[in-house]
This record gives C-alpha cells, sequence and structure tokens, in this order.
C-alpha cells in the first residue's frame, strides 16, 4: 500500500465528516471573493459620490478575513484532534511523523484548494447579485454588471494560502509534540469528566447570573440621566460591558450546571432516559466549553445588535426626516424661495406653501426636565436654554390660550436624555419680560425644521398674543440667519424625484437652512443602508462559521457517546426513545447560546436605540427572528447527525 493510496482511502472515509466543513470554506471564499471584488469593480465607483463604498467594503472584507480564519484554525484543531488515533496507528505501523504530516497536508490540500477554487466561482456568480443588493438597499441607480476582477482572485488566492499554511504549521507542531500514547488519550482527555460539583461553582453560578443581571440593569440607566457626566458615563459602558461578558463566562462554567443540578436534585436522582441524555450531559459539556460559548454569545450579540441599529435606522428614515424637515422641501431665504417657485412652476409642478415667523427665545424648563440639567448644559452651566418659538396663528388645528405652550417635535433621543414632561410650569424670557406659561403638552409632529431647533430641543407654540410680545423684544445674540420657515409641499407626489432634482440644479440645497426630505431619506437610507448591508453579510458569515464550531463539537460527542447509545439499546430502548433526549439536548446546546445572545443585544439595543431612529419593535423582532430561523438550522443538522449515530450504535 503507497501513500497515495492511503491518502486516497483516508479522504474517502473523511469525507462524510468534512462536508459541512467544506461548504463553510466555500461559502467563505465565495464572500470574500465577492466582497473582493465589489472593491475593485468599477461599477461601484457611481456609488462613491454618495457613500463610501469600496473602503467600506474593504475594511468589511478585513473583518471577514479575520472571522473566517478563527473558524478555520479552530475546526482544524477539532478535526485533527479527532484523528489523532489515526495518527497513533500510523505511527504503530512504521509511519515517521514526517509521512503522517505529509499524508495529513495532502489531503488538506485537496480539500481545501479543491473548496477554494469552487468557491471563487460561487463568488464570482454571485457578485452581480451581491452588487444589485448592495445598490438597492443604498439606493443607488447604476447598472450591476458582472466583471470577473484578477485583482480579487490574487488577493483571495494568497489570503486563504496564507490560513493554509497556519493550518499546516498547526497540524505539524500537533504531530511533533504528541506521543503514541498520548494520541490515543486526545479526544478523551477534551472534555471535562462528571464529577460532583463543588460549592466554589455554585457560587460561581450564582455569581454569573448576578453579574449579567447587573449589566443589564445599569444599561437601563446609561442615558436616563443617572450618570452626569462623561467619565461616569464611560466608566458605566466599562461597567456594562465586563460585567456581561465576565458574567456570561460565568454562566457557561457554573451557572448551567448549578440550575441543571437543581433541577436533576428536585427529581431525587430518578431521572428518565431523555433527561439522562440532555440534563446530564450539558451539565458538565458546557463547562469545559464555556470560552467558545462566550466568544460565540458575544459576538453573536454583537451582529444582531449592530444589524438591528442599522435597520431600525434605515426602517425609520421616513419618519426621521418627517419629524426633521416637516415639509417636502423648505428654504430659509426668500430669494431661494423665490427662484425655486419660478422653476417649479416653470415645470407645471403644483405645489403649497407654508410660511411661519420662527423666533429664538430662552427658556426656563427646569420645572418639566426631569434629567440632571448638568446632562443637558454641563456642568455649572444650569442656564436657560434657547429654543424656537412659534404662533399658534400659523399652525393649523392648533388654538392655544395666551397662558399655555404646547412643545411639538420632540425626538426619542431627547425624550431619553431629558425626560420633559408633558405638563408643567416654564418661563419665556427676552431681554425684558419674562412671561411664565404652561406647558400642556408634548407632540412628536414637527411644524419647522431643524435648521431652527437648538441641539433637537422642541418647539413651543404659543398663543399669537404672547408671540407678539416676544417678536418685538429678541435678543440678537440668539437669532438665526432668518426668523421664517418656508415649506414647500408638492400636490402629486409622483413629482418629487423632479422637484427635487430642481433643488439640487438651482444650488439651493447647498445654502443653510434649505432642505429637501427625500434629500435627507436618501442620505440616511444610503449609510445606513451600506452599514447594514455589510453587518448583514458579516453576520452572516459568522453565523455559519459559529454554528459549524457548535456542529462539529457535536460531532466529537456524539462520537465520544456511541458506546453508551450501544448499551441503552441493548437495554431495549429504541431510537425514537433515544431521539427524543437528544432532541432536547440539541435545543439546549444550541438554544442556550442563542437566547443568552439574544438578551444581551436586546438590551444592548434597548439602551441607544433612540440615537438611530423612531422605531424599536418591529426591526429589532425581524432581526432576531431571521437570525434564530438560520442559526436552528445547526440544531437540525446536529439532531440528523445523532440519529445516525444512533442507528449505527446497535
Amino acid at each position: 500500500m503507497n501513500i497515495n493510496y492511503l491518502i486516497y482511502r483516508n479522504l474517502k472515509k473523511n469525507i462524510k465528516n468534512y462536508y459541512l466543513y467544506v461548504f463553510a470554506l466555500i461559502f467563505s471564499v465565495g464572500l470574500y471573493f465577492a466582497f473582493v471584488t465589489l472593491q475593485y469593480d468599477p461599477a461601484t465607483d457611481e456609488a462613491k459620490g454618495s457613500v463610501k463604498g469600496a473602503a467600506a467594503v474593504g475594511a468589511a472584507s478585513v473583518l471577514l478575513v479575520a472571522i473566517v480564519a478563527i473558524f478555520l484554525l479552530y475546526a482544524n484543531t477539532i478535526f485533527i484532534k479527532r484523528r489523532s488515533k489515526e495518527i497513533g496507528l500510523f505511527q504503530l505501523i512504521g509511519l515517521t511523523k514526517g509521512k503522517i504530516f505529509r499524508i495529513l497536508s495532502a489531503e488538506n490540500l485537496i480539500l481545501y484548494f479543491g473548496s477554494m477554487v469552487i468557491g471563487i466561482f460561487a463568488g464570482f456568480a454571485a457578485s452581480r447579485l451581491i452588487l444589485m443588493i448592495l445598490f438597492k438597499v443604498i439606493g443607488v441607480d447604476a447598472e450591476a454588471a458582472l466583471s470577473f476582477s484578477t485583482e480579487a482572485l490574487i488577493q483571495t488566492v494568497i489570503v486563504f494560502a496564507v490560513i493554509y499554511v497556519l493550518i499546516m504549521i498547526m497540524n505539524y507542531t500537533f504531530i511533533q509534540r504528541q506521543s503514541i500514547l498520548s494520541l490515543f488519550r486526545a479526544v478523551s482527555t477534551t472534555e471535562n469528566q462528571i464529577k460532583k460539583m463543588s460549592f466554589l461553582e455554585m457560587l460561581f453560578g450564582l455569581l454569573g447570573i448576578g453579574l449579567i443581571l447587573l449589566g443589564y440593569y445599569v444599561s437601563t440607566k446609561l442615558f436616563s440621566g443617572d450618570f452626569t457626566s462623561m467619565n461616569e458615563l464611560f466608566m458605566a459602558m466599562i461597567l456594562i460591558l465586563g460585567s456581561v461578558i465576565i458574567g456570561t463566562y460565568l454562566f457557561y462554567k457554573g451557572s448551567v450546571s448549578f440550575i441543571f443540578n437543581a433541577i436533576r436534585k428536585s427529581k431525587g436522582g430518578y431521572l428518565s432516559v431523555n433527561e439522562v441524555l440532555s440534563l446530564s450531559s450539558i451539565m458538565f459539556r458546557m463547562k469545559s466549553n464555556a470560552l467558545l460559548l462566550t466568544i460565540i454569545t458575544t459576538v453573536s450579540a454583537l451582529a444582531i445588535g449592530l444589524l438591528s441599529l442599522s435597520y431600525i435606522s434605515y426602517y425609520s428614515a421616513e419618519k426621521s426626516a418627517r419629524q426633521s424637515v416637516p415639509n417636502h422641501f423648505t428654504v430659509a431665504n426668500s430669494n431661494d424661495l423665490a427662484a425655486y417657485i419660478q422653476a417649479l412652476t416653470d415645470e407645471n409642478i403644483e405645489f403649497k406653501q407654508t410660511k411661519r415667523d420662527v423666533i429664538q427665545v430662552n427658556a426656563d424648563l427646569s420645572q418639566v426636565i426631569g434629567a440632571n440639567l448638568e446632562v443637558v448644559s454641563g456642568p455649572g452651566e444650569q442656564q436657560p436654554m434657547v429654543i424656537p418659538v412659534i404662533s399658534d396663528e400659523s399652525v393649523e388645528g392648533i388654538d392655544v390660550s395666551p397662558e399655555e405652550t404646547l412643545f411639538t417635535g420632540s425626538s426619542d433621543a431627547i425624550q431619553q436624555f431629558m425626560s420633559i414632561q408633558a405638563t408643567g410650569d416654564i418661563e419665556l424670557t427676552s431681554p425684558n419680560q419674562q412671561i411664565k406659561q404652561q406647558l400642556i403638552g408634548l407632540e412628536k409632529d414637527s411644524y419647522v425644521s431643524y435648521y431652527f431647533a437648538s441641539g433637537g430641543l422642541p418647539a413651543a407654540i404659543v398663543d399669537h398674543t404672547v408671540f407678539d410680545k416676544l417678536a418685538q423684544d429678541l435678543d440678537p445674540k440668539i437669532q438665526k440667519e432668518t426668523n421664517v420657515y418656508y415649506g414647500i409641499d408638492l400636490v402629486d407626489p409622483i413629482a418629487i424625484d423632479q422637484a427635487n432634482q430642481i433643488f439640487k440644479d438651482l444650488g439651493i440645497s447647498e445654502s443653510t437652512g434649505n432642505l429637501s426630505q427625500s434629500e435627507l431619506i436618501m442620505n440616511q437610507k444610503s449609510n445606513m443602508g451600506l452599514m447594514m448591508f455589510i453587518v448583514g453579510f458579516l453576520g452572516l458569515t459568522f453565523l455559519i462559521t459559529s454554528g459549524c464550531i457548535l456542529y462539529f463539537k457535536q460531532m466529537d460527542e456524539g462520537e465520544e457517546e456511541k458506546a453508551n447509545y450501544t448499551i441503552l439499546r441493548k437495554l431495549g430502548f429504541t431510537q425514537g426513545n433515544l431521539l427524543k433526549g437528544i432532541q432536547m439536548k440539541q435545543l439546549f446546546n444550541f438554544g442556550i447560546p442563542l437566547i443568552v445572545g439574544l438578551f444581551h443585544s436586546y438590551f444592548a439595543v434597548k439602551s441607544g436605540w433612540f440615537f438611530f431612529g423612531t422605531e424599536l419593535w418591529l426591526p429589532m423582532v425581524m432581526v432576531m427572528l431571521l437570525y434564530t430561523a438560520l442559526y436552528s438550522i445547526f440544531g437540525l443538522l446536529s439532531v440528523l447527525f445523532y440519529k445516525r449515530i444512533i442507528k449505527e450504535a446497535l
């Protein structure tokens, strides 16, 4: 038997164990090649005017390499340990460590570079689809052509060749360091053996749950006004990050065992076969995989959180734009307004015009702001705030008495920071007078653009008599360049694109205070759409790689526990009996990291979602459901693998 035949036999024998690894490798190579193709594709040049497409894709490709490299190196570690007995047998029959290394290297070479070739072709075929998705998401009107990039091919080959060299170095080091005896015991020493749970482990378990809950609690208070300086805010963020990560590690190290041990004790030691196959196994397996599960959970939470935030911003683009610019177009300068109206008239575009006088007034809001004023104004700067004020006569459907004020245009971010109450006493001041008012409400609808709002503060609607008094006694230091808000709404929304093009062609959009609602929507969708695109594909890559790692761990455990299934089958348990326990086990194996990751991402998103948009639940729930559905596929594959193991056990 020559070495070539031995390589062929080993490859044929082990191919059934490598199929998911090969799939993940093909997927990773294909996605990386597609990303790099976008980086070099001339078609992306048309997107560079509005977004930094090439730079963003290039940065994503670096992160993609890091994820794939870690996955391939870790997967190789699992496979080399699984083949430790085989390597030991090779040494027993007289093969040198050098020849064994050449056999493994040849097998890896065939699988690795064969998968890489397929992945490059798959990436090339998918690159046009990915480019179309990118253009669709960021709203760029350009043709997505299929083009092959030699630079992308060279870069992909170099990157994955380097990873292959690292894998070979790892294999060589493993073979050289192991003795024949240690090779036969390598697999059996990879997991902790069942032993009695100590008091220290119970303490660690409770501490882990406590640290996670502490991180969650502090995250809910992060932007509520409890932290009144940047140093306090920074320390709170460090506390959240540290407590959640350390708590997650201790959770897997001790909490899971503690909880399951409590369940087992509550049953008095009388466990069904399903509980033996699930609870007892999970108790001691998760402890040995605590670091791996912590990394997977943390990165999963990061991916879900970033994707949720970017989708929240993308989903809220139109509503956020309407809050910033209540009309289709707003023009601050009367000359610009005249030029734009004339252009619309020349093109026979019907429109409606809105005009509102807006003045800037100092206001004492200390009685209606729930947060510490230091959070808003800074330490030692508890001064009256400047807010825009408009008359109720300029707003259709709103009428307030001379003693009343209505706040409008309140954003979720400002409300979170300042906790402005809907009712209370406020004071409007000008250089020579102070007018006490009663705040009667707080609405989200805007009636002036954010150009007039100071730091995002709401605009005040007052009675026309109060407005006239304030307008006659203005503080010139705090006034805007213009005190008039001009809004233009098109009668036919179909003409918005044409009107927006006229708006840009006249150069009006470049002047301060001149804003286009549709332009704001497009800019936000372009920026956050690109982020969502990149985070989505990186998250998908991590999901597949981490799912594969958990699946490979289950393959390891299944092979180790095969003898136990043989005994249970001989005792009379059917395949169906054992499979129910396995299904419960996989529910815990894949479900616990998923649920913990979802909770982490929920509290992370909940603490700061208002900076990104106006809608929380629908975008976040959609992202979580999609991630859960894709993640569950690997749990299903693990059940199918165990089904084959149980079938072969007897």
